[in-house]
């Protein structure tokens, strides 16, 4: 199954950042955006892509341990920017990113201790990905309005553990699902 570890912020701050990304979504060239569904917000950790049946009860145990040995911390989505010449959006995260980078870090070396390939290590960007783009393109407007953006602080208080399951149906525009099937309590309270 694909999988990837990851914090989920809350509903009321997805809510908060869907006002900016409505907002996006007016400016000229939104239409030619691919917008990410709401449901499917998220801080990737850990892509682990396709991993056998076999190894996600040790990976999922290592999870666990990573989110105990990690304690709750403040996060908030603010700002924004672009990857790939403006091919990808994103959002951005502001508040205890060491936390959220030592965190990464225990996700990324627990699949590697359960054997799952995670190919190069690449230093860890808080992202939430809002739009992606076929072509590059000039995305001023966009990262004007991320910017601007600042949501409300939160406490991060799981890891996640997140299947996604890409479109099949061959309809344009459809989003992947995403299902959580691991949470754990950081700091080993729950």
């Amino acid at each position: 199954m694909r999988l990837f570890a990851a914090v989920l912020p809350p509903d009321d701050v997805c809510r908060e950042l869907g006002g900016a990304v409505d907002e996006l979504r007016t400016l000229p060239g939104a239409d030619g955006m691919r917008w990410t569904g709401r449901p499917g917000w998220h801080f990737t950790l850990a892509f682990y892509g396709e991993v056998d049946d076999g190894v996600v009860p040790e990976l999922t145990e290592r999870l666990e341990r990573a989110a105990r040995r990690t304690e709750p911390f403040s996060l908030a989505v603010r700002g924004g920017g672009q990857f790939g010449h403006g091919r990808a959006l994103w959002a951005g995260a502001e508040g205890d990113l060491a936390a959220l980078r030592l965190l990464a870090e225990r996700a990324e070396a627990a699949a590697r201790k359960a054997g799952v390939p995670m190919g190069e290590h690449r230093r860890y960007k808080a992202h939430l990905t809002v739009a992606r783009s076929r072509e590059a393109g000039d995305v001023r407007a966009f990262l004007d309005v991320l910017a601007g953006f600042s949501g409300r602080s939160w406490t991060v208080r799981e890891l996640c553990l997140v299947r996604s399951n890409l479109p099949t149906s061959g309809v344009p525009g459809e989003q992947p699902r995403y299902e959580a099937v691991g949470r754990w309590p950081l700091g080993g309270a729950g």
